[in-house]
């Protein structure tokens, strides 16, 4: 009986780890092929909820040429009421993405929180259609000029737990007030 060497054992085993994961790589590239659109087709169904919950009346165009020093600011629509904003703060797991309506004049229309990681039962409440939610949110309403959370100095009540993501949620508006300001 021959015993195999070490060096073709090890090219055998090599070898089956590689076939097997480019059979896995192509079956994932298929799945991935296969779900993209229906993927695509719910964000921009979100995205578009998202818009018409900040923004009366939706929007007429995605304005493409802004001017945003936060770096937050990743798309803006325009609409006869005023303008909506993607903005994406860091909060305390990750980024919020969140949707911020802006009138003429400058003041907050409203916001929705369209994905998060944020700790549920904590900084999640933000995002949540619960009563406690709906109320941190309805705060922004009307607000204008810089905000902030009241432990440092503002008006916006932090959620219990979570002023990391109620701080986020204020730069994300910050942001979106300051390009509102720059578009004009």
């Amino acid at each position: 009986m021959k015993t195999e060497s070490n060096v073709a054992y090890i090219l055998r085993l090599a070898l089956t780890l590689l076939v097997i994961t480019a059979v896995v790589a192509v079956a994932l590239a298929g799945v991935n092929s296969i779900t993209e659109p229906k993927i695509d087709q719910l964000n921009a169904e979100k995205t578009q909820q998202a818009i018409e919950a900040v923004l009366p009346g939706g929007f007429d165009t995605e304005i493409t040429d802004y001017t945003d020093d936060t770096g937050l600011v990743s798309k803006v629509y325009s609409g006869a009421n005023g303008y909506a904003f993607e903005v994406t703060p860091g909060g305390f797991d990750n980024t919020i993405t969140m949707m911020v309506g802006v009138d003429s004049d400058g003041k907050v229309l409203g916001i929705s929180i369209v994905s998060h990681t944020e700790t549920a039962g904590l900084g999640a409440v933000a995002a949540a259609s619960t009563t406690a939610g709906e109320a941190f949110r309805s705060q922004f309403v009307g607000m204008s000029g810089s905000v902030s959370v009241s432990k440092d100095g503002g008006e916006v009540d932090a959620l219990t737990g979570a002023t990391i993501t109620s701080r986020a949620v204020c730069t994300g508006v910050n942001a979106a007030l300051a390009c509102a300001a720059n578009l004009g």
